[in-house]
Order: structure tokens, then C-alpha cells, then sequence
């Protein structure tokens, strides 16, 4: 954990990376709380594109008037490859001391964490993390902002597939996002009452899903769900339905689910987590902390140094999907 000695006048705030629910409601929280610690706070749009672009302008009260329930982002996001290199990194340094401002609020996942840490590394930018993606698959914190609502929207599009397999006695396998991380996954799976659950870190095969299904319609069972995560890039599904197809004879319909889970209002969760990181983000700053990102431990905020974040991968809990193997028998 880093710590400056400067005293703050002035704080920005940006979000990075793939948008999540809950991540205005961050933001709405960092500009508040900045404001009644008589700083002044000023947004940087589109992440560090718009940090190297100079895209800054200050944030008052009233900006922040009924954003509270909306999904996205006001301060827009986006990706860049020239922020990566040392080059585009002094530029944001340059504009971001150009405005005065003393410290930053990032607001993103990992790859915006490894940014994040760069700057205070390399042009000693006070920055601290705030996790906000729905993947859920930051090292350090139990939960992330956007987490909640993409896992309670894909369970609602499952309740009601579920409806239409058990209407017409169907095999339906749900693809629902997380990339590399089974998050998402594991957590619709065991609420939905999925059949099998497959995950990058999962042990679930295309036969062990047969004979489960099988067994399952010797029972009496005549509709299954399975969920998986998309993988590398959306599809996975696709190919498990041809493989579970050449394998058993059995037609499965394939549902992806995709990028309505990064959209939507927010979950009362979402909005609790995110008003409390911005807050707490912003108090840390206040203390003199950089380098760090807010995390959660149970119900507790924590500080995480910003190398150890981005430097171990956070495990999917693999006893949720043995769990939600035993109930879906």
C-alpha cells in the first residue's frame, strides 16, 4: 500500500473497461463525497482514452441528479492500445497534471487496475481502484460493482426458458458471459436449478452431461438446462449442442444471453456496493492512500494493494457448481 504526502484539492474520476450496472451510482458517489470534503472533482470520459485526449471537465451536484438507477456510464468507457505503451501513459500523466488534478478514481476491472498502477508507478498519479465489471473475477474483493445485476438478469431470462423447455420437454443450454471467469456461471447455474454447469475452471465434460441428462429423463425428468460460460468469445454454446448431438442423439436449443447482463438499472446491491467503494475510494485518497483498490472481505471494505490485484487470479467457488449438481438431480 502506497501512500503520498501531497494534500488533494482536486480528485478525477473514470471508468475503464467493459461497463457494469452500478457503476453511475460509483461515480454519483465519489463526486458527493468529494464535494463535502471541499474537493473539487472532475470527470474524464471514455477511461484513458479520453485521459490522453484531454477529455476533462469539472462534475458538480446537480450532475449527478438521477443516475442513481441507470446501467452504463455517464463518463463513458473504452479501451486503448496506446495507453499501454510508456508514451500514451506520460500524455494522461501530462493532461491529467495540466487540470490540476491531484489524484484519481478508477473504476473498471483488471486491465484498468494494471493502468491504474502504471500511472502511480511511473508519473506518481495517486490512484485508487474501485472494482466495477460483472464478471466478478478481481482478486481481492468477494464482490464486484455489476456482479448482482448481470447474475439476477440472465436468472430471469432462465426462469422463463425453463417455462418453454418444460412446455415442450426440451434440452436447452444458456450461455451467459464471464470470459475466462465462471462467476457469472456458477451462480445462475445453482439458482436456476441447472442440470450441468460448465465453466473454464470446471471439471464438467460433454459425456459426464450426457449421462446425467439421460439418468435425469430415466427418472421421469423431461426438460434440462445447462449453462456455460462463453469462453474466449461467444458461440461456446453452439458447440456443446453439436457436440452433446453427435454424441447422444439429443437436440439441444441453444440461448446466448449476451451483452443485455452489462445492461439495466442496477439492483438495490449494486447500488449499496458502489456508493460505498466511491465513498470509500475517495476517503482514501483524503487519508493520503494510493495504489490501492477498495475491496470487499464479507461485509467489509478493505484496502488491496494494486500489484497484488493484478498479479493473482481470483478462483471460481467450484463447490457451488458440486452443489448445484447434487439439487438438480
Amino acid at each position: 500500500m502506497a501512500q503520498f504526502q501531497k494534500q488533494i484539492q482536486k480528485i478525477g474520476v473514470y471508468t475503464s473497461g467493459g461497463d457494469a450496472p452500478g457503476m453511475n451510482a460509483a461515480i454519483r458517489a465519489v463526486v458527493r463525497v468529494g464535494i463535502s470534503q471541499k474537493l473539487e472533482v472532475y470527470g474524464i470520459h471514455n477511461g484513458y482514452v479520453g485521459m490522453m485526449e484531454n477529455k476533462i471537465e469539472p462534475l458538480q451536484l446537480r450532475d449527478m441528479a438521477n443516475i442513481i438507477q441507470r446501467g452504463g456510464t455517464i463518463l463513458k468507457t473504452g479501451r486503448s492500445t496506446d495507453f499501454m505503451r510508456p508514451e500514451g501513459r506520460a500524455r494522461a500523466a501530462a493532461n491529467v497534471r495540466a487540470v490540476g488534478i491531484d489524484a484519481l478514481v478508477c473504476i473498471g476491472g483488471d486491465g484498468s487496475f494494471r493502468g491504474a498502477h502504471a500511472l502511480w508507478e511511473e508519473h506518481q498519479v495517486p490512484v485508487v481502484g474501485v472494482p466495477g465489471t460483472i464478471d466478478n473475477d478481481i482478486f481481492g474483493s468477494d464482490k464486484t460493482i455489476g456482479f448482482d445485476t448481470a447474475v439476477n438478469t440472465a436468472l430471469e431470462a432462465i426462469d422463463r426458458i425453463r417455462d418453454t423447455a418444460a412446455s415442450h420437454d426440451r434440452l436447452f443450454i444458456v450461455e451467459v458471459m464471464g470470459r475466462n471467469s465462471g462467476f457469472i456461471a456458477s451462480h445462475v447455474g445453482l439458482a436456476g436449478g441447472a442440470e450441468e454447469i460448465f465453466t473454464p475452471d470446471a471439471n464438467t465434460t460433454v459425456d459426464k452431461a450426457i449421462d446425467r441428462i439421460v439418468d435425469a429423463r430415466a427418472r421421469g425428468k423431461t426438460s434440462s438446462i445447462i449453462i456455460t460460460a462463453e469462453g474466449q468469445k461467444p458461440g461456446r454454446a453452439y458447440d456443446l449442442a453439436d457436440a452433446i448431438r453427435k454424441k447422444s442423439g439429443m437436440d439441444a436449443k441453444v440461448c446466448i444471453l449476451g451483452h443485455q447482463q452489462r445492461g439495466g438499472s442496477p439492483t438495490a446491491a449494486d447500488r449499496i456496493l458502489a456508493s460505498r467503494m466511491g465513498a470509500a475510494a475517495v476517503d482514501a485518497l483524503f487519508k493520503g492512500y494510493c495504489d490501492v483498490m477498495i475491496g470487499t472481505e464479507g461485509e467489509r471494505l478493505i484496502q488491496v494493494p494494486l500489484d497484488l490485484v493484478t498479479k493473482n487470479e481470483k478462483k471460481n467457488q467450484l463447490d457451488l457448481i458440486s452443489l448445484a449438481s447434487v439439487l438438480a438431480t
